[in-house]
């Protein structure tokens, strides 16, 4: 049994309507990410470097390659955050 061709139109724009919505999303997770990819399945190490990073460069993304840590790394501590509100 043929399938008539009016069922082919909806078809295609529900195919184009999910191809769309899935590359919209895909961009802007990447977009958020730096233009890297999303990570997944994250530990503690994992998120106590993306916090270290975050304080040297700003960005949880972002590394540096500087040898010496700024100055303000020192005072930007998660330590002295939590003793503060004990």
């Amino acid at each position: 049994m043929p399938v008539p061709f009016e069922a082919l139109i909806p078809l295609g724009i529900i195919t184009v309507m999910f191809g769309a919505s899935g590359g919209l999303f895909n961009m802007l997770k990447t977009s958020v990410n730096e233009g890297q990819p999303a990570r997944y399945g994250l530990d503690r190490w994992d998120r106590a470097m993306m916090e270290r990073d975050f304080r040297l460069t700003g960005t949880k993304r972002g590394q540096s390659h500087e040898a010496k840590a700024p100055e303000s790394f020192s005072t930007s501590s998660a330590w002295t955050l939590e003793s503060e509100h004990l």
